[in-house]
Parts: structure tokens; sequence; C-alpha cells
């Protein structure tokens, strides 16, 4: 689609998509207005004080056909809209299996991004092109919201609970980053941009950022200095479950439930361990909230992802 004045430019085919969907609707909103605007001016004319038309009684079922007609069409239109806007979205923004995975926590008044092997940048995303990029993302204080105007996606991003959102951009170039959530005083400065590059060039990107270190080792580190290994890794698991491959599984709790082991339920378990509490265990675990930060906490959700027991041994 061209590049019109007034638009943000479109790199990815979810923003063309979006665009197409958007211009349909205004196409579709100008006919019908049209046709209303038209029909009132004839009426006003023809019907006009003085005028000779025949103002008779029209026949019952000219008015209740007419009626269903039109009422049952805007429905069929209403229902295909929403049909192919949403499986636009669910087709062409959908979480793809093996995404780059992106942690960004939102801050007044700024963005805090960190990539898989521990670089961090703030109030800037670099990503390569035509690779699938999962964001998962978290507030430390109030909402905001993650807006990528290029990307034509926003997500809003909440304090005590994970967000994600997916997107393959493909089209190279530095593009807008804003806070779509009204946050507070400097809520307008929270900003900054996403560069979309070539795969090499991010490469060489990453590889030349200082102090990088992989997540699940950051987290590995801060889970033996907790104490965690003392009680998830000790031989026979006695006295909490065993971590490997939890991630993604279903866990039965004492209750009944059974729930999957997502980032949600994985981060609620660190910082609300008598919540869910896993069936044949007692709620023995402490609390680590205000211990860890929610930095620390995606180094070790991250760690708790990559375990797979295989002999690893944690100290």
């Amino acid at each position: 689609m061209r590049h019109f004045i007034f638009f943000p430019p479109e790199a990815s085919e979810y923003a063309r998509h979006i665009d197409w969907i958007y211009f349909g609707l205004i196409g579709i909103s100008v006919i019908i207005v049209g046709l209303v605007v038209v029909l009132m001016v004839s009426f006003g004319i023809r019907y006009r004080r003085g005028s000779p038309a025949v103002r008779g009684r029209l026949p019952e079922w000219v008015s209740r056909d007419v009626e269903i007609g039109w009422t049952v069409g805007t429905l069929f239109a209403f229902v295909f809209i929403f049909w192919f806007a949403a499986a636009t979205f669910i087709t062409t923004i959908g979480a793809t299996p093996n995404a780059l995975e992106i942690h960004v926590v939102g801050k007044q008044w700024m963005w805090k991004i960190e990539h898989p092997n521990g670089v961090r940048e703030i109030n800037e995303l670099h990503v390569p092109v035509n690779v699938p990029v999962r964001l998962v993302m978290i507030s430390q204080d109030v909402i905001h919201s993650f807006f990528l105007p290029a990307l034509r996606i926003k997500q809003d991003v909440l304090p005590g609970r994970y967000t994600s959102e997916s997107f393959t951009a493909d089209k190279t170039g530095i593009y807008n980053l804003f806070c779509a959530e009204y946050c507070g005083t400097d809520h307008a400065r929270m900003g900054g941009r996403i560069d979309i590059m070539t795969k090499p060039d991010y490469q060489k990107w990453l590889d030349a950022q200082p102090g990088a270190h992989n997540l699940a080792e950051k987290g590995r580190q801060l889970f033996a200095r907790l104490g965690c290994a003392g009680c998830h890794f000790e031989k026979g698991h006695t006295r909490a479950p065993d971590l490997a491959g939890v991630y993604g599984s279903y866990v039965r709790l004492a209750d009944g439930r059974t729930v999957r082991a997502d980032e949600a339920y994985l981060r609620d378990s660190i910082l609300q361990p008598a919540r869910d509490i896993v069936a044949g265990y007692q709620p023995i675990m402490p609390s680590f909230k205000g211990t860890v930060s929610e930095d620390q906490i995606f180094d070790l959700v991250a760690f708790i992802k990559s375990y797979s027991g295989s002999g690893e041994v944690i100290k």
C-alpha cells in the first residue's frame, strides 16, 4: 500500500493489513453516510411543503420488509467485518514458536528492555528484520501502553501482571516508540525508538554491547544466591517441586485445580508462593516480594524456563 502523508510508515505485513481494514471501514462509512445524505436531500425536496407528492400511508409490508432487510444486511456486514479483522489479527500477529523473546519493563518514565543474552537498553528496541519477536512486558508502577505505530501494535503494560505482544518486522529502519497510556507528569516524554536491522547488523550490535550475560545464566546464579536450590534441587525433591521441564507443563494444585506453568504462574510462585500450592507439598516457601526486582524476576523465570535437569548441579 502506498504510504499516505499524515500516516506513519508501514514496517510489517500486519501494519498493511490494519491499514486496509482502516480504509475499508472509512469507505463503508462514507458510502452509508452518502446514501443517508442523498435520501435526506431527495426526500426533503420531494416532500417539501407545497409539493404535489403523494403523502399517503405506505403499505405495511413495505415498511416491514425494508426494516427487516436493512437490519439483517447491517448485521451480516458487521459479522463479516468482525470476522475479517479478527482473522487478520490471529493469523498475522499470533505468537510464533521459537520467537526471539525480549523483556520489557515500563517505569515512570522510561522503557527498560533486555535481550535474551542479557544486553539491556533504555527507550530503544533493536530487533532483526524478518524474525518473529515476542515481547514479554510488565510495569513497575502504573499502567503504561507499549505503542509501535510503524507496526500498528499497541499493548497495555500492567503492574503485577505479564502481557505479551508478537510481531515480525519486514522493513529495516528507525521508527517511533511511544507510551500510549497517560501515566503521570512526564508521560509525553516516555518515548523512544525501534531500530529494525538486518540479521548480520543485529548480531554485530549485540556483540558490541558491554556487559552481556545470558539471562538464564544470570537467573541460575541468582537462584543459587537466594538459596532456592536447597529445596528445589535437593535429592528426591521432598520439600519442593522439581522444576526440570516445568515451564509449559500442567501443574496439579492442592485445591484440585490444574494450571499451566507459564510466565505468570512462575512469577506468582516467586512473589505469592502461598497462592497456588502444588499438590503433595506444604506451603513452606517464603515470598520474595520486595527482595527481587522485576528485572531479577525475568532472570529467574528465564532460568526456570531453560532448566531441564539433565544432571545440572545448582550451587
